[in-house]
């Protein structure tokens, strides 16, 4: 399911538990770090109104139910221009109302986080109501969101925005489904750069296995890891690893949340 640009719009899936496990931090980067800057880029941004509680799930990058995921409306979705794919879902931006002081609330600015897809529609020119085509760079909010920067009859607002780094409570969460030998994993509540570049999941009887993207932040692999206990090594945008010893203990079963350590925000 992907957001169409007209109000309302439809945004976000994901599910939480806990358990204990400790940790190893490290860097293999000494670039700076894409999840923070100081620089505003102009974009625009338009609301939609959450009448329908299908629009609190996120689909697009996977973590379902946003309320239940621990999202909220602190939630955003993201042009093609800046979707990436889906390799951007939980990254951290910054959004303030800019250039017009009939609508803009003076002083004020929103976090928000990456959680669905804006799909463009070819049906309009980008300058004429195709709101999320290329190269537009468009956020659609939740109307709660919006009405904390802009007035609400305001529509297409110009802003500007600004990648931050995420500030999540708790531990990175690691969602355990799939079938047999064919693993799925959904990992959120990522604080620092929040968007992940690189899985690695191991069992007590494997070396450490390269998970591929399915999409947004889920990712799989085919691999018999059942009545063992899983680690997890998780690489964000940065260039940060994060290394999970025994998040779900020998008898995890799919359908499963588990909750490691986190990244420093």
């Amino acid at each position: 399911m992907s957001l169409t640009e007209a109000a309302p719009l439809s945004l976000l899936l994901l599910t939480t538990l806990l358990s204990t496990v400790t940790s190893h931090y490290s860097s293999s980067s000494s670039t700076p770090p894409p999840s923070q800057s100081s620089i505003w880029h102009p974009a625009r941004a338009t609301y939609y109104a959450a009448s329908d509680p299908q629009r609190a799930v996120s689909v697009a990058c996977g973590y379902g139910d946003l309320v239940k995921a621990g999202y909220g409306m602190a939630t955003v979705g993201l042009s093609e221009a800046l979707f990436q794919r889906g390799q951007i879902c939980g990254a951290c931006f910054e959004l303030r109302c800019v250039d017009d002081l009939r609508w803009c609330i003076p002083g004020t600015s929103i976090i928000v986080t990456a959680t669905n897809f804006c799909a463009p529609n070819y049906g309009f020119t980008a300058e004429g109501g195709g709101l999320c085509n290329p190269p537009n760079k468009h956020f659609v909010l939740p109307i709660e969101a919006f009405e904390k920067i802009a007035i609400w009859k305001s529509g297409n607002m110009p802003v500007q925005y600004r990648r931050i780094k995420c500030r999540k409570e708790g531990g990175v969460r690691f969602t355990i489904d799939g079938s047999g030998i064919f693993v799925s994993v959904l990992i959120s509540n990522v604080a620092g750069a929040g968007d992940i570049l690189g899985v690695k999941i191991k069992g007590s009887r494997t070396g450490w296995l390269q998970m591929g993207r399915n999409w947004g932040q889920n990712w799989h692999i085919n691999s018999d890891l059942r009545n063992q206990p899983l680690s997890f090594e998780v690489t964000t945008n940065d260039g940060l690893t994060l290394t999970s010893y025994n998040v779900a203990p020998k008898n995890w079963n799919f359908g499963q949340t588990f909750e490691g350590k986190q990244f420093d925000s």
